[in-house]
């Protein structure tokens, strides 16, 4: 068993130094295997073995000590580290498992994720024991510490607490902080940030920022305030202007902004020929998004794009690891690394024939192995949201005169609403829809309406918001009633009624914010969601994100919050929420 589930004891150490002396037996050799060599950029051909978890040697012999070890010939295959994916949010929907089981049978055998889901769904104790049951998982999950929650929360100071910031910095799963959103307080002065950033340096531990947009001044502020990273270059200037400055950065693939192609060809035409600080991410992209992998996408169009095949696959996995300060454990074919292993059948083709993380094989010659479930999520009480209210007439009273107009998939703007917001349903030839906030708990709610979402459809309703609330959005209220009952029965998830109608349920049972189901399934559904909403008018590429960042107070322009409606640019409260 690892020391805290990511150092090996010493007695496990000992026990590979035997396998080298041949007093053991590896458990599995890759013989005759044409490796890439991180850290000279090389193929190089070698016999790898593996001790259990662990990569033991990598060389031209083979083991004197065979006993029971399974070996794999490798001849005329190419060999690569386990993809890493730097930046993952793993609850878009589906939960951290069932990411972290898809990742892998791509190649991505390392998650470093968002825990900002655990501290609103469960105390530190919790939390940190959770954790602990990742750490023993054959996908290396690690996390990162957020120093703010993106949406303006009531009672937002209980969840950071410098005593439980710090306590999530030190622990030995979290491997940086941020991502940082609330920069314009720290900006601002908030000492506290600042504190925690350095606290973060002082563990020698990465700050991650979230600079859509930044000027070179305030980047380089952000620089000398201890951030180290950010991944919102939209742009091959953008990238430059990051890299120039010491940043390192995360190129952006993701169902709101699938960037990446662009980004590459005007980093190229720029000159850039040298990628030691530059890495991928998928963003936390919704489900189907993933239909085809994560990181493997992303090499997969550097290659094609004209980055260098060694690069594209460094950047995908040593760049990260490094970054990380965790190249000791990860991100490189070597003696002492995790054995996270992709076999692809030709070097310009990441997507792996066969793929062993932690040395259990996930993909073995194209057959997906099988995986077991091994998170208990009821011993944390993850379960169907049991909820003692519901909602009535009583909660769809408007009279708030500015709502929510789209720009794009997140982007909201103020309007002044125009159409009459008393009546049972709103006209049709507007797309001025119906939007309620609710309290998950009942207690507060935020009236306004939505303009550019749809032009016909009832309601939808979701359980899956940026703080965990209830999200209505329709035309008419009957039907947002009828969702908002079966939203109810089903213990959380996202509905979608017309006329009277259930034309789809997503049921979110862990939480009311994550499916339990296979992936394969939520993807299907995810379509289906898309597929309804956009025959009812929705313009845009990524409903899921729309709802999900309605209270995200990182975006621009106005949000709908727990607090109540909020101008984002200038941090004032516009509307008050609304007691229930």
């Amino acid at each position: 068993m690892l020391r805290n589930g990511f150092y090996w004891r010493n007695r496990e150490m000992r026990q590979h130094v035997r396998v080298i002396d041949g007093e053991v037996a590896p458990t599995i050799v890759l013989e005759n295997a044409t490796y890439l060599n991180a850290y000279t950029k090389q193929w190089v051909e070698s016999n790898i073995w593996m001790y259990e978890d662990r990569i033991v040697y990598v060389g031209e012999q083979m083991p004197a000590n065979l006993h029971d070890t399974e070996i794999v010939d490798c001849t005329g295959k190419y060999v690569v580290s386990g993809y890493i994916e730097p930046h993952a949010h793993p609850f878009q929907l589906y939960n951290p498992e069932q990411l972290a089981w898809h990742a892998a049978k791509t190649g991505t055998t390392t998650l470093i994720n968002d825990n900002l889901l655990w501290l609103f769904m469960l105390n530190k104790k919790k939390a940190f024991s959770i954790l602990e049951e990742f750490s023993k998982h054959p996908v290396s999950m690690y996390w990162w510490a957020r120093f703010d929650p993106q949406t303006e929360l009531q009672g937002e100071h209980g969840l950071f607490q410098t005593e439980d910031v710090l306590s999530w910095v030190k622990h030995p799963a979290v491997v940086q902080g941020g991502e940082l959103t609330s920069w314009p307080d720290l900006l601002a002065g908030d000492d506290i940030l600042l504190y925690w950033i350095q606290e973060t340096k002082n563990q020698r531990k990465p700050v991650e920022g979230h600079f859509p947009g930044a000027s070179e001044r305030t980047l380089t502020k952000m620089k000398l305030l201890g951030v180290n990273a950010d991944h919102e270059s939209i742009s091959g200037e953008e990238i430059l202007r990051r890299l120039r400055l010491g940043y390192h950065v995360g190129l952006r693939y993701s169902s709101i902004r699938p960037d990446l192609p662009n980004l590459i060809e005007e980093m190229l035409a720029a000159g850039l020929t040298t990628f030691e600080n530059v890495t991928f991410t998928t963003d936390g992209a919704t489900p189907a998004f993933y239909e085809t992998g994560l990181i493997n996408q992303c090499i997969d169009i550097a290659i094609k794009k004209g980055i260098p095949i060694e690069e594209a696959y460094l950047m995908g996995s040593f760049y990260a690891a490094k970054h990380l300060r965790m190249e000791e454990q990860l991100g490189s074919i070597t003696p002492g690394r995790f054995a996270h292993i992709n076999i692809l059948t030709e070097k310009d083709n990441p997507h792996p024939e066969s793929v062993l993380s932690k040395g259990k094989w996930i993909v073995k010659h194209g057959e997906q192995q099988k995986m077991q479930a091994q998170i208990p999520w009821s011993k944390y009480h993850i379960k169907p949201l049991d909820l003692d209210w519901k909602i009535s007439y009583k909660e769809l009273q408007f009279s708030v005169p500015i709502g929510l107009e789209m720009v794009n998939d997140v982007i909201m703007t103020p309007y002044p609403i125009e159409v009459d917001i008393t009546v049972e349903e709103l006209p049709a030839e507007t797309t001025d829809s119906f939007l309620v906030l609710l309290d998950r708990h009942g207690k507060w709610r935020v009236n306004t309406t939505l303009r550019g979402f749809t032009n016909e459809l009832g309601a939808i309703a979701s359980s899956y918001s940026v703080s965990g609330d209830f999200v209505f959005i329709g035309k008419r209220k009957s039907d947002l009633l009828l969702a908002g009952k079966r939203i109810k029965e089903l213990g959380g998830g996202i509905v979608i009624a017309h006329h009277g109608e259930i034309l789809l349920e997503i049921p979110l049972q862990l939480g009311g914010m994550m499916y339990a189901g296979a992936m394969d399934e939520l993807i299907k559904q995810e379509k289906e969601l898309k597929q309804i909403l956009q025959s009812f008018g929705y313009p845009f590429s990524d409903p899921v994100y729309s709802i999900f960042f309605l209270s995200s107070t990182h975006l621009p322009y106005v949000r709908i919050t727990p607090q109540g409606i909020i101008d984002v640019k200038q941090k004032e409260l516009l509307f008050p929420a609304t007691m229930c």
